[in-house]
């Protein structure tokens, strides 16, 4: 890979501009799930026992450029501190040189959070005069955001051109996973691919048919294949509108040599809730007053297979309505067998989303994965083959 990280750039004495991601869900002003706060610990502790004194960047909320008090970091200072386990100095400002007096008396060991980025418009401007602003701060550039590395913003891809540049600890881990799923993967690699709408994730859906060897789809996305290759969904959600396109992706599959998994028998129900009275059907045959909300046992047998059989897997989306019992049965299935062969060193397996990621811990199979990104948009667009911003950055500093 063409960037450089921690090991490659002396921190000795330096100030270390991170770009971290502590967008965190914050509740009556206490931060409630501080998972993106911990993941940031190793990149700081790194910094600091190399002799760098870290100042994070950060952005929260969507203040469009203005300074909304409702939305100032100091909000995330107690997550932090208890993360860090030390006091963190907080700069309510982000330029300037009052933000520049916090950073020039820091002292070794010091930690230093500048006020959320996008109070200033500058910001997702990506204006090289506020990326200079914050270059002026510090001596080199630690890129920790995969997360916020496909958005082309002041903190993540201008300021990579001003100073010396390298990706932080989580930063680095995230793009070795997924050159390990995509770049050069082990073959065969299986992707696993859900969610309701073909139409949100045709160019994931595109890229990857030409690099992996099978392809399952699973839930919503799952019904609209079946239902353009002629198959009675029923009221199941499925996008009608979608079937050239459905099988244009097939065809182009099969001239590529990637297998496509879909259902071939179903779990279908005529109540849309928890433990509501279903049928196992062949996938052509779902009663046409019923929706399929999951996939049936024979499925999971031949998904099964496919993962024994391949040495690399990606996934995003679950194979069915895995938040209502009994409709995560299949969800839960595969993933019990990719913990398993992730677990006998016989996979690799990647995993990110939203869903996908809640579906894993759900199960209780978190620990199990290969990696697992909590990077939403930007790993949703590494998978689709675009250039990342933040990441193109590092490679060219």
């Amino acid at each position: 890979m063409g960037w450089k990280t921690l090991d490659d750039i002396n921190l000795d004495g330096k100030t270390v501009l991170v770009r971290v991601d502590i967008n965190v869900p914050v509740k009556d002003g206490v931060v409630t799930d501080a998972t993106r706060i911990k993941r940031i610990v190793p990149t700081i502790k790194d910094i600091q026992a190399a002799g760098g004194k870290p100042v994070l960047m950060a952005h929260f909320g969507r203040p469009k450029g203005k300074v909304v008090p409702e939305l100032s970091l100091k909000v995330t200072l107690p997550a932090l501190e208890q993360a860090f386990d030390q006091p963190v100095i907080f700069a309510d400002e982000t330029e300037g040189k009052r933000a520049g007096s916090w950073i020039n008396e820091m002292n070794p060991g010091d930690i230093v959070l500048l006020e959320n980025l996008r109070f200033h418009p500058g910001e997702e401007a990506n204006d090289p005069g506020f990326a200079a602003e914050l270059a002026s701060l510090g001596d080199v550039y630690c890129n920790d955001a995969f997360s916020v590395s496909h958005r082309a913003h002041a903190s993540v891809e201008a300021i990579a051109h001003l100073l010396p540049a390298c990706a932080g600890r989580l930063m680095q881990a995230e793009l070795s996973a997924l050159e390990a799923a995509l770049g050069n993967p082990e073959h065969p690699v299986c992707a696993v691919v859900g969610g309701a709408k073909v139409s949100t994730k045709l160019d994931l859906l595109g890229n990857l048919v030409s690099k992996v060897d099978y392809m399952i789809i699973g839930g919503g996305m799952a019904n609209t294949f079946l239902a353009a290759q002629g198959v009675d969904v029923g009221k199941s959600l499925a996008e009608h509108d979608m079937k050239d396109t459905a099988l244009e992706i097939l065809v182009k599959a099969k001239d590529a040599g990637c297998e496509i998994i879909l259902p071939t028998d179903i779990v279908a129900a005529r109540e849309f809730k928890e433990n509501a009275d279903y049928e196992v059907l062949p996938a052509n045959a779902c009663p046409p007053d019923a929706m399929i909300l999951d996939a049936g046992p024979d499925t999971v047998e031949r998904i099964t297979d496919v993962i024994e059989s391949s040495k690399t897997l990606i996934m995003n989306g679950p194979l069915g309505v895995f938040e209502m019992p009994p409709f995560h049965a299949a969800t839960f299935a595969m993933l019990f067998d990719i913990s398993k062969q992730t677990r006998a060193g016989a996979l690799v397996s990647i995993a990110g989303g939203g869903d996908t990621v809640a579906a894993i811990n759900a199960a209780g199979y978190a620990d199990d994965f290969t990696y697992i990104s909590t990077a939403g948009g930007a790993f949703l667009e590494w998978m689709e083959g675009k250039t990342l911003p933040g990441v193109a950055a590092l490679e060219g500093a």
